[in-house]
């Protein structure tokens, strides 16, 4: 109950105290601090009293916030290893070469950014000159998260180490002739330098998470021996909005991710302003990370303010550096010496007797310049501090300045994430502040000059020989295709006898398959199963004991169904990655998996199976990024369609998945009928995706919880099955002039229309062949690269065109899917052409009423035909009539 002040009481009042007496002196004592020296001087007794027992292993509650101060004091910081001018001048030609680049494609257009990287330079240049290491070293080397909008930067210090040329620079963000560099990382546009898509904002702290962890998924199961690997992900402190960016910190924390740092480049703006304009985003972050279970290190102040915090007596600089807000702070960044005279130091009399031992000279570089993350000595220490730690992975909150040295007219200005170029004055400033030889009579408004000390420099030779010595260039794309051996054929034949009387679910068809192909001996192990806590729900429950579930931890208790054959079962070199409920963190997963042919070498066979309705459209973004990372593997959405699911109603009924799916260039979409057809796709797939001639995509599968029995694989139906449509059953005429149509079925919906084969041929005399099209999605890729082809001069028949060449009648389309997916190859089919299928929202019922209510079940299918029909003269209108009225539709 709530004591008269209405405070509830806390935990501590449940706990018996063995000593009362001494636990009163406690609190009496603070109570006297607090009287005589103050609350500030109470706050900073308690804090340092918590972190001394935190250092001493006492189980208190950690501080979820320390001071605004450094995390590393300058006396503690270790011996900067390398030459800290030399340094200074190599960051100085890639601050002005990434300047120059985005400035001269802005004459055309293009745009670019110009103020991120500037903020983050020596976040960039510290870890290639010491910590990043390289793909040409042993082991995979690290992989690195570049921050989308710092793109310039990178392609600037590539420019200086001779792997770009200034051709390459001037064709920043035009790329139409094949040549061009990529606005932002995109591994699929600029393959030997990105590794990782980043731009898309929040996906990239995702990734880089689950990238670590997949590191030591390949350890723990004996693959690859990745412990040499660190993974670097570097963002914006705005970009920690995004709730991707944090959403899997405790799972980096819980299992021990030490081999993960961020580097969180915290210039207080994000893309319109201040990132926590009335608060202090570095504050908040903190708590977020330290409560997450990471090690935080904060580089805010460079040594430009040792000298003030050594005239910090009384702690009232660190009190008002504590409550001064990010925008406030924004603005000291902008604005003279005298007015921050006035607002910061006029904010107590301690402050005011502190600032008069200051010059104008020592508080203008403090409040404008002087920034941890701007000091190659400042983040080198952080990143030491980084790798040293074990146990947790670590963010490093590094304090900048956006736009630092792009002069006054961007510097922590608003605006400055849509600034694209600078003019000849500007350019001038920042030369003289970099110190570059670069003469006046080069500078000038129309076309900035692009700078290099000369290939033989002491700056480039510095530079190469630090990327030699650790083990490269970096960031770089390795791929080294070794093909992987074609599993044995015995798991395919046994799909292909079909299922007899037992019905069976194309869902519990591929995992079986899945299962049986995990037992190969050249290839089971590579396979990759991911699930988001639905395994069970798939059918997958057979594998945990088998494969076992991925724990770092292997299984610290005794499971409950333990005495079960299909107990859960975790282990350190579990195969299963079950990743709770999370389908986001199980496409990070997958990512990691189907791109481990190129970060290190290792190829692996991912398939990650989720509720269909789950994929697309909520994870689709990664997706993209699964394309734009040219990852391989198989995802698969299970319990697909919008009637099958009985009972779950709108929310899980996907009727629109392969529509999305089709604006995918790199995802080749089958919706399959029967088991056969997913191990012929499935063969292909690894065919295509890990043979010799191996090709960058991935396929997209949608099975359908809907047990039916399921027939052996006709003879001769592979080519149509992998190009997306064959005739499965041929009708059988009844008289030689009945009326004749073309029924065509994807996935569950084949059940449907042979059962409307069989009524139009029972009850009206009309002759149908069922078509099963495996892929509406091939076949429309096909026809448009026949149409591209005709402007080429080349003539080729779209393959869908060639295979309905002569089908007597017309064409009824028929899906558990929008009308939209099987209308893609409508204009390519030359008979008449109309579709079926389940527009609109989703609906909880029987798989039967959910049919009639959106017209796809046999006796709609029949009308539909007959329709179809009367239209061209082939039936009467009244038998359209009658058989609605007979099916009671």
């Amino acid at each position: 109950m709530p004591d008269p002040v209405g405070k509830l009481p806390s935990e501590l009042d449940q706990l018996p105290d063995r000593d009362a007496e001494e636990t009163a002196e406690w609190a009496a004592s603070l109570d006297a601090v607090t009287e005589h020296a103050g609350p500030h001087r109470a706050a900073y007794l308690m804090r340092r009293t918590l972190q001394h027992a935190e250092r001493g292993g006492v189980p208190v509650p950690a501080l979820l916030e320390t001071d605004y101060v450094n995390t590393i004091p300058t006396a503690a910081e270790p011996a900067f290893e390398g030459d800290e001018a030399m340094e200074t001048r190599i960051a100085g030609w890639n601050r002005w070469n990434a300047a120059a680049m985005v400035t001269r494609g802005s004459r055309l257009g293009v745009g670019g950014h110009i103020a991120t990287f500037a903020s983050a330079a020596w976040l960039y240049e510290t870890g290639f000159n010491h910590f990043f290491r390289g793909k040409e070293g042993d082991g995979s080397g690290d992989q690195l998260y570049i921050q989308g909008h710092a793109s310039p930067g990178i392609y600037a210090r590539a420019f200086l180490d001779g792997r770009l040329t200034e051709a390459h620079l001037d064709n920043f963000r035009q790329e139409a002739g094949g040549k061009g560099l990529p606005s932002y990382p995109h591994p699929r546009r600029l393959p030997w330098l990105w590794e990782f898509p980043t731009v898309s904002m929040g996906l990239g702290p995702l990734s880089a998470i689950y990238q670590a962890r997949f590191n030591r998924y390949l350890t723990n199961r004996g693959i690859k021996d990745t412990s040499a690997s660190h993974v670097w992900a570097f963002l914006g402190d705005g970009e920690m909005d995004e709730p991707e960016s944090t959403a899997a910190l405790a799972l980096a924390a819980r299992e021990g991710l030490d081999n993960l740092t961020f580097v969180i480049n915290c210039n207080l703006q994000r893309l319109d302003g201040p990132v926590r304009a009335n608060f202090k985003i570095v504050q908040e972050l903190e708590s977020q990370f330290r409560g997450a279970g990471w090690n935080v290190v904060k580089s805010l102040w460079g040594t430009a303010w040792d000298e003030l915090f050594a005239l910090d007596t009384t702690g009232a600089l660190v009190r008002r550096l504590r409550e001064v807000p990010d925008a406030q702070f924004q603005t000291y960044a902008t604005r003279d010496v005298a007015y921050i005279r006035e607002h910061f130091f006029g904010a107590e009399p301690a402050l005011a007797e502190l600032a008069k031992l200051l010059t104008d000279a020592k508080i203008d570089e403090c409040f404008h310049s002087s920034r941890g993350g701007h000091e190659a000595r400042k983040v080198y220490a952080a990143y030491r501090a980084a790798l040293a730690h074990k146990g947790a992975p670590t963010v490093v909150l590094a304090q900048t300045v956006k736009g630092y040295t792009l002069g006054t007219g961007f510097e922590s200005r608003n605006a400055n994430h849509q600034m694209k170029k600078l003019s000849g004055d500007q350019f001038r400033t920042m030369r003289d502040l970099l110190g570059l030889p670069i003469p006046d009579s080069k500078l000038n408004d129309e076309l900035v000059p692009y700078g290099h000390p000369g290939a033989d420099s002491p700056e480039v030779r510095y530079l190469q020989e630090r990327r030699a010595e650790l083990g490269g260039p970096a960031p770089a794309r390795r791929v080294h295709a070794v093909a992987l051996p074609e599993p044995s054929e015995k798991a395919f034949q046994s799909v292909y006898k079909g299922s007899g009387k037992q019905s069976v679910a194309t869902t519990m068809a591929f995992v079986r398959l899945v299962k049986d192909l995990m037992r190969d001996k050249e290839t089971g192990r590579r396979w990759v199963p991911i699930v988001p806590d639905e395994a069970r729900t798939f059918g997958m429950e057979a594998l945990f004991p088998s494969a076992g579930i991925y724990s770092p931890l292997g299984q610290t208790y005794d499971p409950v169904d333990r005495d079960q054959i299909m107990y859960y079962k975790e282990a350190k070199d579990g195969q299963i990655l079950n990743e709770g409920i999370t389908e986001a963190g199980s496409m990070a997963d997958f990512i990691a998996a189907a791109t481990s042919y190129a970060t290190h070498g290792e190829t692996m066979i991912p398939f990650y199976i989720f509720y269909s309705m789950f994929g697309w459209q909520r994870t689709g973004d990664q997706m993209w990024q699964l394309a734009d990372q040219l990852g391989k593997g198989f995802i698969v959405g299970a319990t697909a369609g919008r009637t099958t699911l009985t009972g779950e109603g709108l929310q899980h009924a996907d009727g629109h998945s392969h529509l999305l799916a089709a604006t995918n260039p790199a995802s080749l979409n089958y919706d399959p009928a029967f088991a056969y057809e997913i191990a012929v796709i499935v063969k292909d797939g690894l065919r295509r995706m890990y043979g010799p001639d191996a090709e960058d995509v991935f396929y997209y599968l949608t099975v359908y919880n809907e047990p039916m029995p399921q027939p052996a694989m006709p003879e001769g139906v592979e080519e149509g099955i992998v190009k997306g449509l064959y005739r499965f059953k041929e009708g059988v005429p009844a008289k030689a002039d009945s009326p004749r149509l073309q029924l065509l079925a994807s996935g569950t919906a084949i059940h449907w229309v042979l059962a409307a084969q069989e009524l139009l041929a029972a009850e009206w005399g009309v002759t149908a062949d069922v078509w099963s099209a495996t892929s509406w999605g091939e076949l429309r890729r096909d026809a448009l690269e026949a149409d591209e082809a005709l402007l080429r001069g080349e003539q080729r028949t779209p393959y869908v065109t060639q295979a309905l060449d002569g089908a007597p009648g017309p064409v009824l389309a028929v899906s558990d899917w929008m009308r939209q997916v099987p209308d893609q190859i409508s204009q390519w089919v030359e008979q008449d052409y109309s579709s079926l299928g389940t527009d609109g929202f989703g609906l909880s019922d029987t798989r039967e009423a959910a049919r009639r209510h959106f017209g796809v079940d046999a006796h709609s299918i029949t009308v539909a035909a007959l329709a179809q029909l009367a239209r061209r003269g082939e039936v009467p209108a009244s038998a359209v009539k009658e058989a609605r009225e007979r099916y009671g539709l």
